[in-house]
């Protein structure tokens, strides 16, 4: 057999783990040859791709980012918006064939897994295996690439902690996290976090000046703040700037803003990201071998299993607002805005 893998969208720890895991399983238990295809799915659409051996994979376990590249490439966006447009799910197909292939492995978040269906759709073998720091992809417990997110981040909070407490300031740090606030909530929980804002739960400006000026009542005058990238807020500015201003304004207290950026993506993966990412690779492989195509591979309670690309695809998993760890913070004292 001869299968593809790419890597797409935004980059994450866990990638090269994940490439290994499918490619050595293939080469050594399945005897299959591996092509990887640079910059996702620009590499198939421009037919740009190596032979991945056995040396090759080797050594990249711990390496972050991805060895093949990526890019944000969406084949399907805008297909026929100019009549002299190339049409790339077509190039994509055509490609396919001629490699004589006989599934591409798309490794990804979101966009990645729409993508993924669609090219499913169009009666290729796909399967896909899902990666985020956000954690926001429907079907699976996990995403490789959100724990290591999780330590990066906690440490920042960590660092802030002691900066806040010196100053008696506030100091508000900014997480990824556009419509999902799974970062910031396990930061936040894991940092310490005194208020903890997230896209799901609605909150109300005056609930975030009460918990502050509370605080400060009860001899607390310095306070974390973790906000996602992603809530709602009344003006154009970042979502740390928006409350770090909103705090100093109507409660004249110092406050400092802290975004903490791309950063949350870099650098090596996390043991438990290097697990799941090798988990992920020889299950993706497994399923190759029976021609269990369409599915994206999944962690369930612990549990790999395959879901289907339909089911996934265009969707996102948010954080419920009765969340157990939601429920257990606010025993702690913990405010999130509502109330």
């Amino acid at each position: 057999m001869r299968i593809g893998i790419l890597t797409s969208g935004g980059d994450c720890p866990g990638l090269n783990a994940a490439i290994r895991g499918v490619g050595k399983s293939a080469i050594i238990d399945y005897k299959m040859k591996v092509f990887g295809f640079s910059s996702g799915f620009r590499g198939i659409i421009e037919k740009d791709y190596i032979e991945l051996t056995e040396d090759k994979l080797s050594g990249i376990l711990t390496l972050g980012g991805t060895v093949l590249g990526t890019s944000r490439e969406k084949p399907f966006s805008n297909k026929n918006k100019f009549k002299k447009s190339i049409d790339k799910p077509e190039l994509i197909k055509k490609h396919y064939k001629e490699m004589e292939l006989d599934c591409l492995v798309c490794i990804g978040g979101n966009g990645t897994q729409t993508t993924a269906h669609l090219l499913a759709k169009e009666g290729l073998n796909i399967i896909g295996i899902p990666k985020t720091i956000d954690n926001d992809v429907e079907g699976t417990d996990w995403t490789f690439g959100f724990h290591s997110a999780v330590e990066i981040s906690t440490e920042a909070i960590d660092r802030l902690h002691t900066t806040a407490n010196s100053h008696k300031r506030i100091m508000v740090i900014e997480l990824m996290g556009h419509h999902a606030g799974w970062l910031s909530l396990y930061a936040g929980i894991a940092g310490g976090g005194d208020l903890i804002l997230i896209p799901e739960i609605r909150f109300k400006e005056e609930n975030i000046i009460n918990c502050i000026e509370r605080r400060v009542r009860s001899n607390k005058p310095a306070s974390i703040v973790v906000v996602a990238e992603g809530i709602p807020k009344s003006n154009k500015k970042s979502a740390a700037q928006y409350v770090s201003e909103l705090i100093s304004k109507h409660t004249g207290l110092e406050s400092r803003q802290t975004i903490l950026g791309y950063v949350q993506r870099g650098g090596t993966p996390s043991a438990s990201d290097r697990i799941l990412a090798t988990r992920f690779g020889t299950f993706a492989t497994s399923l190759i071998s029976k021609g269990n195509y369409g599915n994206m591979v999944a962690i369930r309670n612990n549990q790999m299993t395959a879901v289907p690309l339909s089911e996934v695809g265009g969707r996102k998993k948010l954080v419920p607002v009765n969340y157990p760890m939601i429920k257990g913070a606010r025993k702690l004292g913990t405010c999130f805005g509502d109330y």
